[in-house]
């Protein structure tokens, strides 16, 4: 059990650059070589990995959960039919709502880790 709370504290990062590799992927395999730019996201992610800082992760931290409750914002507004969006944009409603969620917990779980000093 040991192995696994040392490891319990990168689960937010692995999940960012999981989402960075996919939004790469998929935006790679409709313009090609513009997706590369992408994966300069992924580089603060990869570093507190390797090199953690308390800073960089309550930097990270703070501006994931702006940017999430951002598009929590976007989705409710679409539930309760405050804005109208396109039916494409429909489509991807279940997902999204999973993937705004999932952002927002990884986000507050990355400041938590910058309070905790766990690093």
């Amino acid at each position: 059990m040991k192995p696994v709370d040392n490891y319990y504290k990168f689960i937010p990062y692995l999940y960012f650059i999981a989402a960075i590799a996919y939004w790469f992927t998929h935006v790679n395999r409709q313009q090609g070589l513009s997706a590369y730019p992408i994966l300069l996201c992924a580089l603060p992610f990869v570093w507190q990995l390797f090199k953690p800082s308390k800073h960089l992760n309550f930097t990270l931290g703070i501006v994931f959960v702006c940017l999430s409750s951002y598009m929590i914002l976007a989705y409710l507004s679409d539930l309760f039919k405050i804005i109208s969006f396109s039916e494409t944009v429909k489509s991807f409603i279940i997902v999204g709502g999973l993937f705004v969620f999932t952002n927002f917990i990884m986000s507050l779980w990355m400041i938590r880790n910058s309070i905790k000093k766990t690093f």
